[in-house]
């Protein structure tokens, strides 16, 4: 067996879940990064969320979250419009058709972490699941 680091590990795991996951959703002419951005407005209430606020959650440039919520404004999966209370603020929030998207992610995004784990006992599930959130924890 060959011996590697735990983030060299850790990485290849990303990657392929990475690649993966772009796969699968140039199927429906999307990117990671698009549907990250579709998934994080999802979870703000009322699945709407400034542009600002997404650069944050997203960790990537102001011109790069511009031009992901562009793609995804031309998909109609997301509407853009400015903030009633101040109109230098730009709000995005998903459409029906964005929705529809955010549900089969999440269908794909589970069947991508059983394959991940279908080589593990249910023990070890758990066993492997509560060490990752501890290392999560250490890097926050």
């Amino acid at each position: 067996m060959d011996d590697k680091s735990c983030g060299a590990l850790i990485k290849q795991i990303n990657s392929a879940l990475e690649r993966d996951a772009n796969n699968a959703l140039r199927k429906r002419g999307l990117t990671f990064a698009q549907m990250s951005a579709l998934l994080a407005i999802r979870g703000f209430p009322g699945q709407r969320i400034s542009l600002k606020e997404l650069e944050k959650i997203l960790h990537v440039a102001q011109s790069t979250t511009a031009g992901i919520i562009n793609r995804l404004e031309q998909k109609g999966l997301v509407a853009g419009f400015g903030d009633p209370a101040d109109k230098r603020i730009k709000l995005i929030q998903i459409t029906p058709l964005g929705e529809e998207y955010c549900c089969n992610a999440e269908q794909n995004m589970h069947e991508a972490e059983e394959h991940l784990l279908s080589g593990l006992t249910e023990t070890e599930r758990s066993i492997f699941n509560s060490l990752l959130q501890k290392v999560s924890i250490t890097l926050k």
